[in-house]
């Protein structure tokens, strides 16, 4: 009885905060079904506003995939590049190695917006200014410094007796990287490649200044364009069902994931 009086506080306090984060997801599904005047779902609830959604411009579906190839080049660039930079940056001793570390972190202090027009002149250089291969490029590279750091950390946790000893057993420093280090260091891989998606699938500025042709908009820009789509009038209802829509694989991964977003996250926490 002690025990379950002593921990009373904390599932209330837990409980409570648990609401507190759920009730604006819950409000905007019910919203998104609800009837709303001016939209395609004025009586009655259903998903009237979620037809609006699917016929808008290019259609729903469309938006989808963009985002989606975005999200999914951004989290295998992010991935390679991390891991590979971790590893170094963790296993291996050269000249300016700390320093090229804190210059890699120092892009987490520039405001990203400020880098967006400049980023925005180089890629149309390169011809890949209005293309979601650049978008997902722009979005790489913000997502590199706080990834690196991960696996860097990552790397850090694991005992450098296991290259050791794979390396005696006669492998590579590929091949023990790849056998060994790799299913030690996978909750960090997961927890990166989880911020990447997240922070890739969510993105509007980079869309919103790289991106010109209607047809390749990711979803967050095509939702906030139907949002105002009918003489500045808001459309509740569309909007509603987009935030919906963007947020379904957001919950699913973050659910599916967890467990290993937060081993990644202690990865480092215990070393020594």
């Amino acid at each position: 009885m002690a025990g379950i009086a002593l921990r009373t506080p904390y599932w209330v306090f837990t409980g409570a905060l648990g609401l507190i984060f759920l009730a604006p997801l819950l409000w905007t599904a019910v919203a998104s079904v609800s009837p709303h005047p001016g939209t395609n779902q004025v009586e009655g609830w259903g998903l009237g506003n979620y037809e609006t959604l699917a016929n808008y411009q290019a259609g729903v579906w469309r938006y989808v995939a963009n985002s989606a190839f975005v999200s999914l080049l951004t989290v295998a660039l992010t991935l390679l590049t991390s891991f590979l930079g971790g590893y170094a940056f963790a296993r291996f001793r050269f000249p300016g190695r700390n320093l090229l570390f804190l210059v890699t972190l120092a892009i987490l202090m520039v405001p990203y917006a400020t880098l967006l027009i400049p980023l925005y002149v180089l890629l149309n250089e390169v011809g890949l200014q209005n293309s979601l291969v650049g978008v997902a490029l722009v979005l790489t590279m913000f997502q590199l410094p706080f990834s690196t750091f991960l696996m860097r950390i990552s790397f850090e946790a694991v005992p450098r007796e296991l290259d050791e000893a794979a390396l005696v057993d006669g492998c590579s420093s590929f091949a023990a990287l790849w056998r060994v280090l790799l299913p030690a260091v996978k909750p960090g891989l997961i927890t990166v490649g989880l911020f990447a998606f997240l922070n890739a699938w969510n993105d509007f500025m980079a869309p919103l200044i790289l991106i010109n042709d209607t047809d390749r908009m990711t979803l967050p820009l095509a939702v906030s364009n139907l949002r105002g789509q009918v003489q500045g009038v808001v459309d509740y209802g569309a909007t509603e069902a987009g935030v919906v829509v963007l947020a379904l694989p957001c919950v699913l991964l973050f659910l599916l994931l967890q467990r290993h977003y937060v081993r990644g996250f202690m990865s480092g926490a215990l070393k020594g």
